[in-house]
Formats: structure tokens, C-alpha cells, sequence
């Protein structure tokens, strides 16, 4: 039977949430043996951010990826997690709405806490294109993303029927949690591996709250089913 009318085929891991989440444990361990055995930031890390801006680009690119950027900062987020819950609770979806408040807050608590006991400087290699303060590991714009929009996909794939649909949902939130995060190096206030790092964590994070929410609707029998 096909898993557009089969809930069982919603409660499996999703292909592409499993194909991200080994890269994220990949990045993690590169991330790890790097700092063991390089000073930080990487010397990568310098190429990069000093070749991003040393290669100029097209004139609009700088406001594209203003724009882009604002799309993982904590209003836009909040404004994403706040309408999907309304919808999820305007269709019944109790658990999945209040997993993904759960998820979203929680995620973005220990982002923030990271980054006070980290304390790592921001680039210094280039001018600043949007104004920032807090500390530079981990990214808070790539980590956040990766929580709101890879979680929110997640956990839709547990209860949205169409299999299509659950596949164009992974591929846009991936997309844009990319884009978010290239946008932070090209703008000169992130390291790459800050943005790698909030990619990491912030993919195991939907990984660990797509479980749950999966042990919990099946020891609770489902919400609408």
C-alpha cells in the first residue's frame, strides 16, 4: 500500500532527514579533530571570509544577502514557528504544535548559552554588512534555521499524507537553511565554521525531536488518527 493512505510510512525516518543528519554528524567530528589539532579560527576559515569579499560579485548581491539573512534571524523565526503552530492547532495537530514551540525555544536556549561559555571573536578580516553583538560560535542564524525550518519539516512528515509534498518540504527548508548560513559568511560576521557548526547542531536537534515526537504520538495512539 502506498504511504499517501499507509500513517505507518510517516512514522519511518525520512530519507532525507537521515542523509543530512549522518552529514551533520560528519561535520561535527571534522569540526572536532580540526580544533584538536589547529588554532581557531582554521586557516580555512581566513581563506574563505577574506576570498568571499576579496571576489566582489555582482552589485546586488550585498542586499540579497541582507534579505536572505533576515530570514533566520529571531523575528522571522518566531513569526514561522508562531503561524505553523496556529495551523497545526486549527487542524487538531496538538503534539506536532506543541513539539515544535518545544523544539524551536529550547534549541534556541542552548544556542545562546553556547555562545556566552564559547566567547569566540567575530571576524576581524572584513567590514562588518549588518550589525551584530552577540559572540560568533555558533552561528545563531544557521543553528536557529536549522532548528525552526528542518524541525518544522520533520515533524510534518509525520502527519502530512502526500509523499511529495513531505519531499518538497525537506527541500526547501534544507535550502534555506543554507542560504541563511552562507549569507552569515558572505556578510563577513561569521567564521565558516560557526555556520558549519550551527548547521551540525541545529540538524541533530530536528533529528532528536522528530524521535520524540514519534515515540510520543505512538504512545499516545495518534492525534487526529
Amino acid at each position: 500500500m502506498s504511504d499517501r493512505h499507509d500513517p505507518a510510512g510517516r512514522r519511518r525516518l525520512p530519507p532525507p532527514l537521515a542523509g543530512i543528519a549522518l552529514l551533520a554528524v560528519a561535520a561535527g567530528l571534522a569540526l572536532a579533530i580540526g580544533a584538536l589539532l589547529d588554532r581557531l579560527p582554521f586557516d580555512p576559515d581566513r581563506a574563505i571570509v577574506a576570498g568571499l569579499r576579496a571576489s566582489g560579485g555582482p552589485a546586488w548581491l550585498p542586499g540579497v544577502a541582507v534579505d536572505l539573512t533576515a530570514l533566520g534571524g529571531g523575528t522571522v523565526l518566531t513569526l514561522v514557528v508562531a503561524i505553523s503552530a496556529g495551523l497545526m492547532l486549527a487542524e487538531r495537530l496538538w503534539l506536532t504544535a506543541a513539539m515544535l514551540v518545544a523544539a524551536s525555544w529550547s534549541g534556541g536556549e542552548v544556542v545562546a548559552l553556547v555562545k556566552r561559555m564559547v566567547a569566540r571573536a567575530r571576524p576581524d578580516l572584513v567590514d562588518h554588512l549588518v550589525p551584530v553583538s552577540s559572540a560568533s560560535f555558533p552561528s545563531g542564524h544557521a543553528a536557529n534555521s536549522a532548528i525552526v525550518y528542518l524541525t518544522l519539516a520533520a515533524l510534518a512528515s509525520q502527519v502530512v499524507r502526500e509523499s511529495a509534498a513531505r519531499r518538497y518540504l525537506f527541500a526547501v527548508s534544507v535550502l534555506l537553511v543554507g542560504a541563511i548560513g552562507l549569507s552569515r559568511v558572505y556578510l563577513g560576521v561569521h567564521w565558516p565554521s560557526d555556520v558549519l557548526a550551527g548547521w551540525s547542531f541545529g540538524t541533530l536537534w530536528a533529528l532528536g525531536w522528530w524521535w520524540a515526537t514519534a515515540r510520543t504520538r505512538a504512545s499516545i495512539g495518534g492525534e487526529r488518527e
